[in-house]
């Protein structure tokens, strides 16, 4: 019985906020109250008794560091805005546009990891916003660069919620989930591709227009809004927490027993789905390395082929106005790829 009430738990997570705009715009809140009735149901109807101190410990404490380095590099960003734009012109002027294309994809998916990938997107939208370039060109850049971002914020619990949850998830097993243990299980694979992203980069190669042709960023964000965001993904990874402890019985069952390499190719779905959710549905202590890596990878790769897939798309696709259709069509086959 459990496992049906689960699934259809799961269903709901999945297609509530893509067909009802209500939810979508209050996804924080939403996967909380999912989130405390997950545990809930499992509690009274699974094996275990899952409602405890410990769990509502965890779902105090686990948001706290992402969300004061979200408020904190907000805050920070905020201040040094502009002088932040003219040392980026400047800079572009000085080393080229391919060169500069290169370093910028890079250092915003090394960044994304301590300074959260919230800030990385938005560093970026600013970054875009001061060039003259091609928008088509500019438009992927911003692509690559948010898989860059996606895939640098998967190295530390502060870089987003993924890994803030991933690491939530898998403490009480076999592994040692210290601050770097994402970077030890993941590093090998990750900056190679770091590397291979900011190259594809540095080869699309824009030409200089008017401002009128570019990309631009809408405004600058108040004070007010950094601090609501910062509240908001407080309340989506205690949420998290809350729905990776609630889907245990499922996990236990059916999830900890499927090969690494389908966990990887089934985590395709990340594409259109909130890669942090699918995390903790799937993630548990009793997996192996092989499984973890199968789960993250998948769901780190293929959350940067469309803009549902990953928090710097979302950013970036809104401030700068990018559609879907043409996410997707760099997205998608790259992501692919």
């Amino acid at each position: 019985m459990i496992t049906y009430l689960l699934l259809l738990i799961f269903l709901i997570i999945l297609f509530f906020p893509l067909l009802v705009k209500k939810v979508e715009h209050n996804i924080e809140i939403f996967l909380l109250v999912v989130g405390i009735a997950t545990v809930t149901l499992s509690h009274f109807f699974g094996p275990e008794r899952l409602w405890s101190p410990a769990l509502l410990e965890s779902a105090l404490v686990e948001p706290v560091k992402i969300t004061a380095a979200t408020l904190v590099f907000g805050l920070l960003f905020r201040a040094f805005r502009e002088p932040l734009k003219r040392s980026i012109v400047r800079l572009e002027l000085a080393v080229g546009p391919q060169l500069f294309a290169f370093l910028l994809i890079l250092a915003l998916g090394l960044l994304s990891s301590v300074i959260t990938a919230i800030i990385a997107a938005l560093v970026l939208c600013e970054v875009v916003s001061a060039l003259s370039l091609d928008k088509k060109y500019e438009t992927r850049m911003v692509i690559l660069a948010c898989f860059s971002i996606g895939m640098g914020a998967a190295l530390t619990p502060v870089g987003e919620p993924l890994s803030t949850i991933a690491i939530a998830k898998l403490r009480g097993g076999a592994h040692d989930t210290d601050f770097l243990f994402l970077f030890r299980l993941l590093g090998v694979y990750i900056l190679p591709g770091l590397v291979a992203v900011s190259l594809a980069g540095a080869f699309l190669r824009g030409k200089e227009v008017s401002r009128g042709e570019s990309l631009a960023e809408d405004f600058a964000e108040p004070a007010a809004q950094i601090l609501k965001r910062a509240g908001l993904v407080y309340v989506f990874v205690a949420a998290l927490v809350l729905l990776g402890t609630g889907f245990k019985p499922i996990i236990d069952s059916h999830i900890s027993r499927l090969s690494a390499g389908l966990l990887y190719w089934v985590n395709m779905s990340s594409a259109v789905l909130d890669n942090a959710t699918l995390a903790a549905a799937e993630l548990g202590p009793q997996m192996t390395a092989g499984q973890i890596k199968g789960i993250l990878m998948g769901i780190i790769i293929s959350g940067g082929m469309l803009i549902p897939g990953n928090i710097p798309n979302i950013i970036a696709a809104n401030k700068l106005q990018i559609s879907s259709r043409a996410w997707a069509g760099l997205g998608a086959p790259f992501g692919l790829l």
